[in-house]
């Protein structure tokens, strides 16, 4: 029974700057959603694009290996963490879609919470171990000591990334997609003149990129965290929101650890395939790193799609509108498509001239290897794109076994593509293994919400 139906709370929903998705054109609603997030991604993957820039510039081809060949394993720390406070805040919005508005206050105090804790364990289990872990993946001795420079500082900085994370899912579960971008914006520009000041002024080297990013991020949070008590209402914490009620802990936990569980699995098959990487020499990481980061950017469009249909489902599930949900699966699929036969575009006419960029003087041999992966995972963007879609939708409606099934197939395939194919066709084999893994994970999760969605309308029916 909702908390929060009366008068008070209706007052409370009309004066508080937030948007419902579960009324209107699903297709406007969840276009105009995405578009803000998609420019903040692309913000946030910019002054990732200028650490490597300036790097691979100034630094040199060692130094742009050395920030890659951490890629990986913060991958693995961070995104467990992130995906867990997106769990948290789909329980946000699922109760912002059900109208229960005191449930959505103490929501935001169980996921500050539940994060605080989650982000300090996650620090004392990473920082203090970087090189051991570089080692072990086989890191090459000529960069390992700025590999692991910049490795220790962006575990310590863990804390800024996962604030900032967790406060603009928090304001997106609301139905506000754009604040989140102004502070990115603003993060991006600083991080960009942090870059020139360590590296330039201050001769710090791949380690002052590092703190860039980590101070940058810092700031954004802070800003973000401030704005959102102050713009929304309904966001402001009372004296009986701050309880640490054990069931409601316990939902939030259900849906978070799961999801961050299904992100560490993804990135265990990451860092098996940089291990195979690491054995064809700092010339193919610092390829493979130059043509990840150009890949990230062009699928911040697939991320940022997935976050708004992660949105747009969880308020809907929480509102009761399972044909709404359908609705959206099928113009997410629509929409994937168009964004892959740009990608398509963008890398066959400018992927040489985009590579090139990241190197004072271009290589050869990085550019043929950045390019061969550039060309091999365009083609499958498809694929990438269903996955985030419906990975996003199945946890939107608060299921969480699909998407974890769904990256164990993306693990063994990510892997053992990796080592079979690597073994057998060289660096070749390691462009195909990624692919492979995000063709086996859409499987898994179309399987996932086909099932999902037919028991859904069943008990509907049937209530």
């Amino acid at each position: 029974m909702p908390v929060s139906a009366g008068k008070n709370s209706n007052v409370i929903y009309k004066i508080m700057a937030t948007k419902e998705l579960t009324q209107g054109n699903p297709l406007k609603l969840i276009f105009f959603f995405a578009l803000p997030i998609f420019l903040g991604n692309l913000f946030q993957q910019f002054y990732n694009i200028i650490d490597a820039l300036i790097v691979g510039r100034i630094l040199g081809v060692e130094a742009l290996a050395s920030v890659g060949a951490t890629t990986p394993l913060i991958f693995l720390f961070i995104s467990f963490i992130f995906a867990s406070t997106q769990g948290f805040s789909v329980v946000t919005a699922q109760k912002f879609g059900a109208r229960e508005y005191d449930l959505v206050k103490k929501s935001v105090f169980s996921s500050f919470v539940l994060s605080f804790f989650l982000t300090l364990i996650l620090t004392l289990l990473s920082a203090p171990f970087s090189y051991f872990m570089l080692s072990f993946l086989r890191t090459p001795q000529n960069i390992i000591q700025d590999a692991n420079s910049y490795l220790f500082i962006m575990f310590a900085g863990i804390f800024a990334t996962v604030f900032y994370n967790l406060s603009s899912n928090i304001i997106r579960a609301l139905g506000d997609s754009k604040t989140p971008l102004y502070f990115l914006i603003f993060a991006s520009f600083l991080n960009i003149l942090l870059d020139i000041l360590f590296i330039l002024k201050f001769h710090t080297g791949v380690m002052g990129a590092g703190l860039a990013t980590v101070i940058s991020q810092g700031v954004s949070t802070i800003l973000c965290i401030t704005y959102m008590f102050i713009k929304f209402p309904i966001l402001r914490l009372r004296k009986q929101d701050c309880v640490f009620d054990k069931p409601f802990l316990l939902e939030h936990l259900r849906i978070g650890i799961p999801m961050g569980f299904q992100m560490s699995v993804l990135s265990i098959g990451i860092i098996a395939l940089q291990f195979v990487l690491n054995g064809f020499g700092h010339k193919a990481i610092a390829a493979f790193t130059t043509s990840m980061r150009v890949d990230q950017a062009l699928s911040q469009s697939f991320l940022a799609l997935g976050a708004a249909i992660a949105t747009y489902t969880a308020q809907n599930f929480g509102a009761n509108k399972i044909s709404r949900i359908r609705r959206g699966a099928k113009i997410s699929v629509s929409i994937v498509l168009i964004i892959s036969v740009v990608s398509f575009v963008i890398i066959y006419c400018f992927g040489k001239s985009i590579i090139s960029a990241f190197m004072s003087v271009p290589d050869e041999e990085v550019l043929k290897l950045s390019m061969q992966y550039l060309y091999t995972i365009v083609l499958f963007f498809p694929f990438l794109g269903t996955l985030l879609a419906f990975r996003n939708i199945l946890q939107g409606m608060g299921k969480v076994k699909a998407p974890l099934l769904s990256g164990v197939a993306e693990l063994v395939a990510r892997a053992s593509g990796a080592f079979i194919l690597g073994y057998y066709f060289g660096y070749s084999g390691i462009c195909f293994a990624t692919p492979l893994a995000w063709c086996f994970g859409a499987l898994v999760l179309l399987i996932g919400y086909k099932l999902s969605i037919r028991k859904n309308l069943k008990r509907k029916k049937s209530s």
